[in-house]
């Protein structure tokens, strides 16, 4: 759209620049789409272009996505954010869980970032076996005193509350499909579809994390430290399932599998739409304001303070999403929320700018959050809205070119 050319300057300049394979960047803005970007290779091989409908796993930037389930749960009345998970799934309530908040849970204080009994994709197809493996786990803390990034475990804990909560029992994946991306008319799963072309999707060109341990200057280095030790919570987290690095999730047989947490899959376009639902009032999905006051509110962070005992640094989160703070900042005040991914990805909603932002690469990166192709791209956003609102365009409702 006319005032966000800067944005296809930047998107262009990655690949000059920084080294981009493929990639793709959408915005919205008060609802209307008004950045729509693709460019590059779909194939991580530099084959094949990246497509308008190519589709994308975005790790753990799926946890947006998977947030936006468990809100509309909340929305429909379904859960309490601070109810005890055990209220709603009494086996939970095992090894001293019985007053775990769904509040908690989601906001990574639960102390139940790593799994011990071994998961793989044949085990992840089974919903009732994940479950009682989890409804087993012994919590790594004493739940709310700290703060834990529950990698991948947290979309399976959160899939099986909404099975325990929605009237017809759907997973995760399911809800999402039915009652967010049908409405919305977006492309995006948990659990790729068997008759989706594998050549709509784009390949993943990652780096083992022997590599990623080169990266120092970019990754937290007290949580490169902690791979090399086999019995930190770190790398516990990090190894269950057991892959080589990030790029081992986009498999055939975990693409099939529901992974909430961390391998949603599909256009970046639709991550953008579902978060401009969600930061211009979900309207569509008939969202509560009592969910949307919920999603904007403040942290409310552990009582030990904000040092994630995974990642090794500061951050926030908050039922299911990440919150600015510290060094990464998002949005124009603290009540945006959105999530960064593995290797790059970025996706966030802005409610006092009406924003719905995504971007995704298929070649991975080694930041933490703040990726510089996708930080690129965000900075520019910004500036043109600054702009826009200097000439009195962005504070009139724009509408589709």
């Amino acid at each position: 759209m006319a005032g966000f050319e800067p944005v296809r300057r930047a998107f262009e300049a990655n690949f000059e620049r920084r080294r981009e394979l493929g990639a793709a960047c959408a915005v919205y803005h008060r609802g209307a789409k008004v950045v729509d970007l693709w460019g590059g290779y779909a194939g991580s091989e530099r084959r094949g272009p990246w497509r308008e409908d190519t589709l994308v796993m975005v790790y753990s930037t799926s946890k947006g996505l998977a947030a936006m389930a468990v809100a509309l749960a909340h929305s429909r009345g379904w859960l309490d954010y601070d109810a005890t998970v055990a209220s709603y799934w009494p086996e939970f309530a095992q090894n001293g869980k019985d007053q775990i908040t769904v509040r908690q849970l989601l906001s990574h204080q639960a102390g139940l970032c790593a799994i011990d009994e071994r998961l793989d994709a044949t085990k992840l197809a089974n919903l009732d076996a994940v479950a009682a493996a989890m409804a087993r786990q012994r919590p790594a803390w004493n739940p709310g005193t700290h703060q834990g990034y529950h990698a991948l475990s947290l979309g399976w804990y959160e899939s099986e509350l909404i099975r325990r909560v929605d009237p017809r029992h759907r997973s995760l994946g399911r809800l999402f499909a039915e009652e967010i991306a049908d409405p919305l008319g977006l492309e995006f799963y948990f659990g790729l579809p068997g008759e989706i072309e594998p050549d709509r999707v784009a390949s993943i060109k990652g780096s083992s994390r022997l590599r990623a341990l080169m990266h120092a200057r970019t990754m937290p280095a007290r949580m490169l430290t902690a791979f090399l030790r086999p019995s930190s919570l770190t790398a516990q987290v990090f190894s269950n399932p057991k892959l080589r690095g990030p790029a081992d999730l986009d498999t055939p047989a975990y693409r099939a599998v529901e992974i909430p947490a961390g391998g949603g899959i599909g256009r970046v376009a639709s991550i953008a739409k579902a978060y401009s639902e969600f930061a211009t009032g979900g309207r569509q999905l008939g969202l509560s304001a009592q969910t949307l006051q919920e999603l904007t509110a403040l942290p409310r962070p552990p009582s030990a303070g904000t040092r994630d005992l995974v990642l090794t640094v500061d951050a926030s989160f908050s039922l299911g999403f990440a919150r600015p703070s510290g060094k990464f900042q998002f949005g124009v005040s603290e009540r945006a929320f959105g999530h960064p991914g593995a290797g790059g990805s970025f996706a966030f909603a802005d409610p006092d700018s009406s924003l719905g932002f995504a971007y995704a690469p298929n070649r991975l990166g080694h930041h933490l959050r703040d990726d510089p192709r996708e930080k690129a791209l965000r900075d520019a956003v910004y500036s043109c809205l600054r702009t826009l609102q200097g000439t009195g365009i962005a504070n009139r409702a724009l509408t589709p070119p």
